[in-house]
């Protein structure tokens, strides 16, 4: 061995072959001094840079936070009547279905909701404040709400969940080529008059004079109207037609059909007359008459019978049209859908009420008979 000793490139000198370092201390000293060397140098650029990070991470927040809400999708919902808990159940049925199409609220989208209590200013006011939060859709339930709507904006696009005759009321061209921002279904209750009055006819069919009950408000109502007027006169049978705008007309309207001895009781279609369902079915009850309604909850609350459209069923297929619409669609190019399930309601208790017996072909027909 030369006696000289081998370093190498990374540490203190190497041991000579004897064991012992030649110069014992100097390793000790200059391992302590390096390494506390590098501890200071590391503390002084991480004291010098400490600034800069926290800077960073402060000018960052606002973009990721900015990020964030760019990706949150707005949906606008306004609602004709009032928040009812059939109304909300409706608007949580919609909420539903975009959940199962991957739109969860508090992550990518989020809501707004409106509800008008079927007052028609109230209403286009609220239109306005949704277009002025600048939703990126709005979705609409009942004719006022979509006028309302059209009248707001011509650029956010309207899904509509529920409305007798879009096409009658000037709301869409057709419904194979809607055109402009509203698409959506339709409840077809244009077409619905003669269905109801028939089933009517099938419980009491004795009866020759009957009442018709609209919301004078409501355009779609009063196109709805005609269909059953035509109905009736095509059967001979003597139909009054009485139009009400708020609920303090109802008693006059009542006083008017016993006054014409009416044996029967249809209402049609409405918002509107929705949120007075249990006092119209309290008024019909007391004036002795049958009555059939327009959707479900009436004859929950006490009506005969309600035939209509499934409305859960239209709003769960609503998030499609939001869904395809939030993806880059354009709601003049897709149609309007209708109807494809039914409801009609039979409820014995008001029938035993009113002495009548409801024939077993009436019932076989039904979809919800309440006991």
């Amino acid at each position: 061995m030369s006696g000289r000793p081998t370093t190498t490139s990374s540490g203190p000198p190497a041991s000579y072959a004897c064991g012992f370092p030649r110069f014992a201390r100097r390793p000790l000293t200059w391992t302590v001094g390096r390494t506390i060397g590098l501890r200071e140098k590391w503390l002084r650029l991480t004291i010098a840079r400490l600034p800069a990070v926290i800077v960073l991470l402060l000018l960052a927040a606002p973009f990721a936070a900015e990020a964030q809400q760019v990706g949150t999708r707005r949906i606008g919902f306004l609602e004709t009547s009032s928040p009812s808990p059939a109304r909300v159940e409706l608007l949580e049925t919609l909420r539903q279905r975009l959940r199962e199409l991957g739109w969860v609220e508090g992550q990518n989208v989020a809501f707004e909701s409106r509800f008008g209590a079927g007052k028609l200013d109230q209403i286009q006011r609220l239109a306005a404040e949704l277009v002025g939060l600048k939703v990126d859709i709005l979705v609409t339930s009942g004719t006022p709400a979509t006028q309302a709507a059209k009248q707001a904006t011509r650029t956010i696009p309207i899904v509509m969940t529920q409305l007798a005759d879009p096409v009658g009321t000037g709301l869409i061209a057709s419904l194979g080529r809607p055109g402009g921002n509203i698409t959506g279904l339709t409840t077809q209750d244009a077409d619905l008059g003669g269905k109801r009055l028939g089933l009517l006819l099938q419980v009491v069919p004795r009866v020759s004079r009957l009442a018709l009950l609209i919301d004078e408000t409501n355009p779609g109502t009063v196109l709805i109207a005609k269909g059953t007027q035509a109905a009736a006169a095509s059967l001979g049978l003597r139909l009054q037609s009485l139009g009400v705008r708020e609920p303090g007309e109802l008693d006059r309207a009542f006083a008017a059909m016993k006054e014409a001895r009416a044996g029967a009781l249809i209402v049609e279609s409405s918002s509107m007359l929705f949120t007075w369902r249990e006092q119209l079915a309290d008024l019909a009850l007391k004036n002795r008459l049958p009555s059939m309604f327009a959707q479900r909850q009436y004859a929950e609350a006490g009506g005969l019978m309600a035939y209509s459209a499934d409305f859960s069923d239209l709003f769960r297929r609503a998030a499609t049209f939001v869904d395809k619409i939030l993806k880059g669609a354009k709601p003049a190019d897709l149609p309007v859908e209708q109807p494809t399930k039914w409801e009609f309601v039979v409820n014995l208790k008001t029938a035993k009420a009113l002495g009548l017996t409801i024939p077993q072909s009436v019932l076989l027909q039904a979809t919800q008979v309440i006991e």
